[in-house]
């Protein structure tokens, strides 16, 4: 993907870096935000460090208001205690925080998502006592699912993660359609948005099936659905967005530089 500042000047980047800068901006200045280990924690850390300064990390191990310098390699990495405005006790966070709807969005990842929002963490493979794959399950997700504000979902788009129906819920999104949180009792609103290496999904307002939005440049909707297993609803003119800016390409490979270097 290249994205064309002048004609003497092309920035190019990754299909992963597209979807990390369009999950960052996804978060707004000032936000709560719940966030997990891997891509999730790259886009919130690329949104705090370019255009959302006052957005508090909240990470499963008690940090609120966590700083880092760079990217952390797991949720108890010493780095975030250090750099937190405050560090609480795991059931804190849940009862207190999570629970109670305190905290604005969670970035989930998935290994299977269907056009509900469903997300499986679990197994792959119908039986659960003896999988194809067992996954590593489901951590604080079902609780960040259930109980945020709104979720966001970061997961790369292919036949093997975007499936009719997942193996196992391990954190319900909207369920079977409307309805169904309500009926769980689930008090967050659900999942938002389905960010992808292709694009941006949404659900639909009536009938909550994840329909494709928005994509990058470069990217057909075509391509968008053979990598979907499910029939893909359409936008009728999905949203084209903007190529990642030389400050936010800048901004996350010195944060992954930093990592690379500092755990050699």
């Amino acid at each position: 993907m290249t994205s064309q500042m002048s004609v003497d000047q092309p920035v190019t980047y990754t299909a992963d870096e597209m979807m990390t800068v369009s999950a960052a901006r996804a978060l707004r200045d000032g936000m709560t935000c719940f966030v997990g280990i891997g891509l999730p924690s790259s886009a919130a850390n690329l949104a705090r460090a370019t255009h959302a300064p006052s957005l508090v990390l909240i990470y499963e191990s008690g940090t609120i208001g966590a700083k880092p310098g760079q990217l952390p390699l797991s949720i108890g990495d010493g780095m975030l205690a250090e750099t937190a405005d405050a560090v609480v006790s795991v059931p804190e966070i849940f009862n207190y925080w999570l629970q109670p709807g305190r905290i604005d969005v969670g970035f989930l990842g998935a290994a299977q998502i269907d056009k509900f929002g469903n997300i499986n963490t679990t197994v792959i493979g119908g039986d659960y006592r003896s999988p194809k794959v067992r996954l590593p399950g489901a951590g604080g997700a079902p609780e960040i699912a259930a109980s945020c504000r709104e979720v966001i979902v970061v997961v790369r788009q292919s036949h093997r993660s975007f499936v009719e129906r997942v193996d196992f819920v391990t954190s319900v999104g909207y369920g079977s359609g409307p309805g169904d949180r309500e009926r769980l009792g689930l008090t967050g609103a659900g999942p938002k948005k389905i960010i992808t290496d292709l694009g941006v999904l949404e659900p639909d307002p009536e009938t909550l099936e994840f329909t494709l939005t928005g994509l990058y440049p470069g990217v057909s909707a075509a391509t968008a659905k053979e990598r979907t297993g499910w029939d893909l609803a359409i936008a009728a003119e999905p949203e084209i967005i903007a190529a990642p800016a030389p400050a936010e390409l800048d901004a996350l490979r010195r944060f992954q530089g930093m990592r690379a270097r500092s755990h050699q």
